[in-house]
């Protein structure tokens, strides 16, 4: 039997990001091998301009995961989640679930909205069971079409969680 005193304690910090969390942002993202990597400026501007509205995980020290978000300015109450990634060394102990959920208290969001593929298993997984856990409906249907897209992007479904 292991003993609990003997296991190593991890210290996770999730925060707003600051403006140099931006390279980290970015690194996590093109890491993720899955999000749609942007510029490396575009996430400095993010850390900037939405840092309110993101959270930024660290564990012992490490940049372990992000979530950006911002409120949708006809509906300032709906919290619009873009991106989520977790740094693999870190998955598995429900970062992304925990960065989610202290940013929606954070934030005082009533609704929560977010686009997903439909391959994407881990991100349908994390938004169903955020409206489950929370209490919340949540309703699925197509946004972003192909037809939309200049380049072939598979259809982003819509998800409107609330109320929260």
């Amino acid at each position: 039997m292991r003993n609990a005193l003997a296991e190593p304690k991890t210290e996770t910090d999730v925060r707003p990001p600051l403006l140099e969390d931006g390279q980290h942002l970015w690194r996590l993202a093109k890491d993720s091998a899955v999000l749609d990597l942007n510029s490396s400026y575009s996430y400095l501007l993010w850390c900037r301009d939405f840092a309110d509205t993101s959270a930024i995980a660290w564990i012992d020290g490490r940049p372990a995961g992000f979530v950006t978000g911002y409120t949708r300015p006809d509906s300032p109450d709906t919290l619009m989640i873009w991106q989520v990634a977790v740094s693999e060394d870190f998955r598995g102990r429900g970062l992304a679930s925990t960065m989610l959920g202290e940013l929606a208290d954070r934030t005082k969001a009533i609704r929560l909205e977010t686009t997903i593929t439909a391959d994407n298993d881990a991100s349908n997984r994390l938004f169903q069971s955020f409206a489950r856990d929370r209490g919340a409906d949540c309703e699925r249907r197509p946004l972003f079409t192909p037809d939309l897209y200049p380049d072939g992007h598979d259809t982003e479904y819509l998800y409107e969680i609330g109320p929260l």
